[in-house]
């Protein structure tokens, strides 16, 4: 039995920085409101508040998959590699 005490990594990684910014951009860019509270520019006749809303429903599912892959990764490394 050792006295030392065991070594945990930090909590705050830039991963993990990278991590938050990816799943809080989405609700800043759709609570600001007045950014995109506009009909021009449309886009094939649909205004522009419209499509940029639905622009960011696939901009947060890559942002939420870049997240989650980034986590797996961070898991991995903090346990070794075991799972």
């Amino acid at each position: 039995m050792s006295d030392a005490p065991e070594v945990r990594p930090p909590v705050v990684t830039p991963p993990r920085v990278v991590i938050a910014l990816c799943l809080v951009a989405p609700f800043v860019a759709m609570l600001w409101v007045g950014s995109y509270a506009k009909v021009d520019p449309t886009f094939i006749g649909i205004p522009f508040f419209y499509w940029y809303q639905m622009l960011w429903v696939l901009i947060s599912t890559a942002l939420t998959m870049t997240a989650y892959k980034l986590w797996q990764r961070d898991q991995r490394a903090r346990h070794g590699g075991t799972k």
